[in-house]
């Protein structure tokens, strides 16, 4: 029976979460399996692992084969180079002491490694939020100043519209005296000089015109009369 060492699939959708497992590799990913190594959390950075390095050493010298990603993570936290260093032991080429002793060296960089890395992931989040905060103050700031300009500017509008009402309220208020000037309108008393029309009375003087009564003058012409004067040429 061939064993693999491989990844079986646990956790939330989106949020996954690997169990670190030997199994047949004749079984599902996320079937049945011989033994629970360990589990692996990439959700987080760095991502979690929580390995049994001597289990998972034991089964490699049992001919188990990790998949690509079950050696990387193997590699990663020195089950590889412990399984190497027991070889060594079989040839003769070193002791168990020394197997011990240079793994665990090989621990103590690995655990500083991390650590720096923690670090400088640590501080490299410090940094974001104190720029995050920066920027949120500058922009506050900026907000704040504009939402100033704006009431400064609206109060100046106002003022600059109340100005104006208020130079002509006293030009409004000075009308009413020069209404008073109707009174002097009573100067239409005079126009009782229709009165004076009645000249037209005058116009009676075409009484004048019975002159026409002169015309008797016709009579006048009785003068004829004295043509008689020719009578004395008798004498």
């Amino acid at each position: 029976m061939a064993v693999k060492i491989r990844l079986q699939r646990h956790g939330k959708k989106g949020k996954p979460f690997y169990w670190i497992v030997a199994a047949d590799e004749r079984a599902k990913r996320d079937g049945r399996y011989l033994e629970k190594l360990g589990t692996y959390n990439p959700n987080i950075n760095p991502a979690l692992i929580s390995l049994d390095i001597d289990k998972s050493v034991r089964w490699i010298q049992f001919g188990a084969q990790p998949t690509d990603t079950a050696r990387t993570i193997l590699s990663n936290e020195g089950v590889l180079l412990k399984n190497h260093l027991i070889n060594g032991v079989k040839k003769g080429a070193l002791t168990d002491e020394q197997v011990e002793e240079k793994f665990q060296e090989w621990i103590s960089e690995k655990t500083s490694s991390v650590d720096n890395k923690k670090s400088q992931l640590d501080k490299e989040a410090d940094n974001k939020k104190k720029k995050a905060l920066e920027l949120e103050k500058e922009a506050s700031a900026k907000r704040k100043e504009k939402a100033e300009e704006a009431l400064a500017a609206e109060e100046k509008a106002i003022a600059a519209e109340e100005a104006p009402a208020a130079e002509e309220a006293p030009a409004a208020e000075e009308a009413p005296a020069a209404e008073e000037a109707p009174a002097a309108e009573e100067a239409p008393a005079a126009e009782e000089a229709p009165a004076a029309e009645e000249a037209p009375a005058a116009e009676e003087a075409p009484a004048a015109e019975e002159a026409p009564a002169a015309e008797e003058a016709p009579a006048a012409e009785e003068a004829p009369a004295a043509e008689e004067a020719p009578a004395k040429e008798k004498k």
